[in-house]
């Protein structure tokens, strides 16, 4: 699968978060399914200690952009 940049991410992000979503639209937000599938795919790798270099920092690119959706969703659910 084709590796998804950080700009490409952050893109997929901003883009969505431009659109000025609701709070419930931003609680339901997923990443499109072809980067769903590489995150997914990195993660396997991680399990198999096959990660290259390269692997593991967009891996760690992944995790970021999940820690900060997390913290926004939690955000938007406080009253």
């Amino acid at each position: 699968m084709a590796v998804a940049t950080t700009s490409q991410l952050i893109n997929t992000i901003t883009d969505f978060l431009a659109r000025n979503p609701t709070p419930q639209a931003i609680i339901d937000y997923r990443l499109p399914e072809s980067l769903e599938q590489r995150a997914l795919e990195l993660l396997d790798l991680n399990q198999q200690n096959r990660l290259s270099e390269s692997d593991r920092t967009e891996m760690e690119e992944f995790m970021r952009m999940e820690q900060f959706m997390t913290l926004l969703k939690s955000k938007v659910r406080i009253p």
